[in-house]
């Protein structure tokens, strides 16, 4: 065997052999060969058959030889990559940082190639000093392994991320730098900077904040403006940054004219309200579109599904002014041939198409479709929902609505146990199918048990006794109740309730209710309660009473749980009828609204109040009918049920009141941790207050009449944890204005309820 560049000759290739493979298919070879058998070689063909090879990046050495009329090449492979560790990596995960190594070329199971080492440093330096890691040191190491394969380690060391210590802006004259400011996410060290991360540079974060700043000055009619240059140093510790940001304002253009142009299928009465923008005020890139969006939904709405409408400005550089012309092109008006179900394997069809507000034959609606999806959303039957609208194929006026479901179980079978300060240990069972058979009934039998009560209920509802959403419901049901657990009072209470109620939709978002139960009542009075006693002496100790019930409920939130918008507001009422044992009537509101501050911060303003009195023969609210506040659910900081008057004894134990006034304002923010826990884990800060009063004459009870000046309040920490075995609700509060008599109570929790 020869070199082939030792002879002279040319030959015939009778066949090609390889030698020296190991992992690597002889195929894949003879591929990249620029030679076949029965071609004709010389010794030039050498250099060809060698560059051929090494550019596929698999061999360290290729050697070309003749052995006879037959070709042979030899070839040492480079080493395959055996396994990457990379040891030291901490604000980045370990994935994350893989996939960019394998963007570069290194990856286990791939060829080793020695030249992308510098390349593999490069690119984790690239992912570290975007996340704002200037001082970040990389360190590979390569070792050797048995069959021809390589360990690479990679060793970081991360350093500290870089803080900005100062943001300057240069060539502003209409606003002032701390204004402009604050359009940006980034920012020096604060007390709040631990959460936000606003001082932790990243080029990421820079060009969002640049976009922010020419949205600013876009969005009041400086059209020209421009940010000249960006500038960012950093200290020689490569801990501190420093940007400076260059701008030129350019002039105010004020809006000359607003026009509409196209093909006018609404009259324009109803589009030019739909305009926000005036002459002669600033012309307001960000109102233009919103403008041109609303006429579009509008259009969609009244059927032309694919209408465009756009915003063109016409500028008039020498008077500093914009006429602004709406283009619409509304398209034909769209009908929905077909509605289709899909997904739903248990549910019947009926039980979904009950809740669309897009008909079929009907025109289009984008706003029905909306609506549609949000009732099937809130049915609690699916995982998801999807709806697609695709045209009917060899029509241009006419699409399909294509419904598509993930079902996911709506029975329920939940035994498990609870804890609360209020209630003690909790033990609950409950068997639920909200979706009965596919039929879109609920049934549901429930049992729970504390050291202050217990409780049986079997419940029955169908949302839709009428075509119209009536819904009908029954429920039956039987508490009883230690009050001696619950506040300390020596009195107890068995309830047995048998309900019937009717729910009409008055819109997509609220109801209103009509109910009727009768309630069998025994009371229990004991020997150290007078309160109990003379209730006893009076009114006797068991009642038969029927009640009538009316509701109004709106409900507007986001989502059921850590709601971050919307509102939620109900009435209650309820009134025994004359002729029961005891006559009184209560009446309830309980309101919510949540206001979303940023993407991560909501507000939440909530309020509950209660009124209830005795009529006909009772000349007062039974006691035990009143209304309580303290505890987790009112005013935090205070002990459940404890706030308000008190029976005048020895044991000077809480009464509550027939009438009760809670609120309070509440920060919610998700946690720093981010990740799974963003949907899970919620905190807040709160402001609590509140109180009960008893209004009837009594020389048992003390204080009587109503004064806001009794108003207790309180403040602290929240955190609320949807954990996988039960929801945790955690606070502690300071009360502000506790009197003697209070009892204080500053760390609160409950485990295994809602909250």
């Amino acid at each position: 065997m020869v070199a082939l560049s030792a002879r002279g000759q040319d030959f015939t290739v009778a066949d090609i052999r390889v030698e020296g493979l190991q992992r690597i298919a002889a195929g894949t070879v003879f591929n990249y060969l620029p030679v076949q058998v029965g071609d004709r070689v010389g010794e030039g063909i050498t250099a060809d058959i060698i560059r051929s090879l090494y550019s596929t990046g698999f061999f360290n050495d290729v050697t070309v030889e003749r052995e006879g009329n037959v070709l042979v090449v030899v070839v040492r492979e480079r080493p395959a990559v055996a396994r990457i560790d990379i040891v030291g990596n901490k604000s980045l995960k370990e994935d994350i940082l893989k996939q960019g190594l394998a963007d570069v070329g290194l990856a286990e199971g791939r060829v080793f190639n020695p030249s992308i080492l510098d390349r593999i440093e490069q690119e984790l330096q690239r992912q570290y000093f975007a996340s704002g890691k200037y001082g970040v040191g990389i360190e590979s190491t390569v070792s050797p392994l048995e069959r021809n394969r390589v360990a690479v380690r990679i060793e970081i060391n991360e350093g500290l991320t870089a803080r900005l210590k100062q943001i300057n802006i240069i060539g502003n004259e209409a606003f002032s730098e701390k204004e402009l400011l604050k359009q940006f996410k980034l920012g020096r060290t604060n007390w709040l900077s631990f959460y936000t991360k606003n001082d932790q540079y990243s080029k990421q974060k820079l060009s969002g904040d640049l976009e922010a700043l020419r949205s600013y000055y876009l969005d009041r009619g400086f059209i020209n403006f421009q940010i000249t240059s960006t500038q960012v140093t950093i200290s020689p510790d490569r801990k501190d940054m420093y940007v400076t940001v260059a701008i030129d304002e350019g002039d105010v253009f004020r809006v000359s004219d607003i026009q509409l142009a196209g093909e006018a299928t609404v009259p324009s009465e109803q589009l030019f309200p739909l305009i926000h923008m005036r002459r002669g005020e600033p012309f307001s890139r960000k109102v233009a579109t919103e403008s041109a969006e609303r006429i579009s939904q509008l259009l969609g709405n009244e059927g032309y599904a694919f209408a465009n409408v756009n915003a063109v400005p016409e500028l008039d550089e020498e008077a500093k002014t914009v006429a602004v012309t709406f283009f619409i092109d509304p398209g034909k008006r769209v009908y929905v041939r077909r509605i289709t179900m899909q997904g739903n394997t248990r549910t019947r069809d009926e039980v979904l198409r009950r809740e669309m507000r897009q008909l079929e034959t009907a025109w289009f609606s984008t706003e029905l479709v909306k609506r549609s999806r949000e009732r099937l959303q809130r049915l609690g039957y699916f995982e998801e929902v999807n709806i697609e609208t695709p045209a009917v194929p060899g029509s241009a006026d006419q699409v399909d609505v294509e419904v598509t479901v993930k079902e996911k179980p709506s029975g329920n079978l939940m035994a498990g146990v609870g804890f609360s300060q209020s209630d003690g240990i909790i033990f609950n069972t409950s068997i639920s199918q909200n979706n009965f058979l596919g039929t879109g009934k609920r049934v549901a039998f429930a049992f729970n048990s504390s050291r202050t009560n217990q409780f049986y209920q079997l419940a029955y509802t169908n949302p839709y006794y009428t075509i119209d959403g009536i819904s009908r419901g029954f429920d039956i049901s039987y508490r009883t109740t230690d009050f001696d657990e619950l506040i300390g009072a020596d009195y107890s209470t068995d309830v047995a309730r048998a309900a019937v109620n009717f729910s009409l939709p008055l819109s997509d978002t609220s109801r209103a209710g009509l109910g009727m139960y009768v309630q069998n009542t025994r009371f229990f009075a004991g020997v150290y309660s007078e309160l109990a006693q003379d209730f006893v002496a009076d009114n006797g100790d068991t009642f038969n009473d029927l009640f009538l019930t009316l509701s109004y409920v709106v409900d507007s939130r986001d989502s059921a749980i850590f709601p971050s918008a919307g509102t939620l507001q109900s009435v209650f009422g309820e009134v025994a009828i004359p002729g029961s044992d005891l006559q009184y009537y209560k009446l309830s509101y309980r309101g919510r609204h949540y206001v979303p501050l940023t993407r991560r911060f909501t507000v939440a303003l909530k309020g509950d109040m209660g009124y209830g009195s005795g009529y006909g023969d009772t000349k007062e609210l039974p006691f035990f009918e009143n209304f309580y506040a303290g505890g987790p659910s009112t005013v935090r900081g205070f002990r459940a049920n404890t706030l308000g008057p008190r029976e005048q004894d020895e044991f000077d134990d809480p009464v509550g009141g027939n009438i009760k006034l809670t609120g309070g304002l509440e920060l919610y923010a998700p946690p720093p941790l981010g990740g799974k826990f963003e949907n899970t884990l919620r905190l807040g800060a709160f402001l609590d207050f509140g109180n009960v009063w008893w209004t009837e004459d009594s020389d048992l009870v003390a204080p009587t009449g109503f004064d806001l000046g009794d108003l207790r309040y309180s403040t602290g920490l929240s955190v609320a944890w949807l954990s996988p075995v039960g929801a945790l609700s955690v606070s502690v509060a300071y009360p502000l204005n506790a009197e003697d008599d209070d009892e204080e109570q500053v760390f609160q929790f409950s485990f295994g309820q809602n909250f």
